[in-house]
């Protein structure tokens, strides 16, 4: 294997629904951003990761979609390699980037995901995330679900505004909000989790996003707000949940040839990058892809300063601050409501807002998340900025298999 890999630039657009915006157009502004911040031209990348989970879905554009996208951008000719892993392609194209570089293939290379998950068709949207999952298995569990719905009718009628001629019940939402609700539901029952500790990481979130340009959503929201909000699956209220958006970002890495040859101050050293699967029969992926980590890192939970974590769900930060080690199992609510995770906490967790607040643009979430822990690495990150972090984690699952993640890559990185 080669020596260490690292990050020399990164860039997003911000987050948010843009119907009026292409693939390609929102591919080259990231693209733009990343060369400019890493100081690089398009000549010094000998190969591309691209990540999208949806364009082949929603515009029929399947197979060469980075082939499509990036030359529309003026880079081709390049190997380029498509990426799509549910929610993890974004982190599984910086791990495939990283992979290569690290193995001495190449010395300067990309990593960019791009998506546009909003639509106006809500079905089809809809039919998206499902694809995320074992679509068989998961069209029985629906059909479950609409059994106990028009068992609950009555209460559906009782939610009609007689005097606005609107339903106030739920809206649609993807079946990963189902799942969450159910996991979150177990943990109320086995540990005395509360619905309020979820407010909590929910507010937080909302008010990180403030200070985060690139976020979607940049309005705060008290404990109370979220909690007050509609339901969408009990315990989890609409606060408590990841918007629907589109977005693009980018990180160029390089090995130390590169660096030696091209020197800053900024880059940000990849201690670990790790890809794991799911399975049906157990429920351990994150605690698997954690131990890989910090064993490559040679390092452990104690050590991590900052991270970004998967938070399609606020129930969603608080599993992965228990099975990333950061606090024990059951405890993940104490342990945020104590403001553990709290821009001024101990362990900020989720400063950019996360994808609660931050969005959620599929392809491009992980590499998001990449983004601001090297935004934050570098002291960059203006009014959200964490004091003097060092080592910075970030957690990113996609789809479900069984119970969990049928896909997740955790990657450690550090200023030096």
């Amino acid at each position: 294997m080669s020596g260490n890999v690292y990050i020399i630039g990164a860039a997003m657009t911000k987050f948010g629904k843009y119907l009026d915006r292409s693939i390609k157009c929102l591919t080259g502004e990231s693209l733009q951003g990343v060369l400019r911040d890493a100081g690089v031209g398009k000549k010094d990348i000998e190969a591309a990761w691209f990540s999208n989970t949806g364009w082949g879905m929603n515009q029929f554009q399947h197979c060469i979609r980075g082939q499509v996208a990036l030359s529309a951008n003026g880079l081709e000719k390049i190997p380029m390699t498509n990426v799509e892993n549910a929610c993890a392609s974004g982190s599984t194209a910086l791990h495939g980037a990283w992979t290569a570089v690290k193995a001495g293939l190449y010395d300067c290379v990309l990593a960019i995901g791009t998506e546009k998950t909003y639509s106006e068709d809500r079905a089809l949207m809809m039919k998206g995330f499902m694809s995320g999952t074992d679509v068989e298995f998961t069209t029985q569990y629906i059909e479950a679900i609409k059994k106990q719905a028009r068992a609950k009718a009555e209460a559906r009628a009782a939610a009609f505004d007689t005097e606005t001629g609107k339903d106030k019940s739920k809206s649609s939402h993807s079946v990963f909000m189902d799942f969450y609700a159910m996991g979150a539901r177990e943990h109320m029952k086995k540990f005395g989790t509360t619905q309020r500790q979820l407010a909590v990481i929910a507010s937080k979130a909302h008010n990180n996003s403030t200070l985060n340009p690139y976020a979607q959503y940049t309005f705060p929201q008290t404990v109370e707000e979220v909690m007050t909000d509609y339901e969408v699956a009990y315990p989890l209220t609409r606060g408590m949940c990841s918007p629907v958006g589109d977005g693009s970002a980018a990180v160029i890495i390089c090995s130390e040839k590169f660096l030696k040859a091209h020197a800053t101050i900024r880059a940000i050293r990849i201690r670990a990058s790790v890809l794991k699967s799911g399975s049906w029969t157990n429920t351990d992926i994150s605690r698997r892809a954690a131990k890989t980590a910090y064993e490559m890192a040679a390092l452990g939970p104690s050590d991590i300063g900052i991270a970004e974590v998967h938070d399609a769900t606020a129930f969603g930060e608080l599993h992965q601050t228990e099975q990333l080690g950061f606090c024990p199992e059951g405890e993940g609510g104490p342990f945020a409501e104590s403001g553990a995770t709290a821009l001024s906490g101990r362990l900020p967790v989720n400063p950019s807002g996360g994808f609660i607040s931050r969005g959620h643009a599929i392809g491009a979430s992980g590499l998001a998340q990449i983004y601001e822990l090297a935004t934050q690495l570098r002291g960059e990150a203006g009014p959200r900025q964490v004091p003097l972090p060092r080592i910075a984690l970030s957690e990113n699952g996609g789809g479900t298999i069984g119970l969990m993640e049928a896909a997740m890559c955790i990657h450690i990185l550090s200023i030096s």
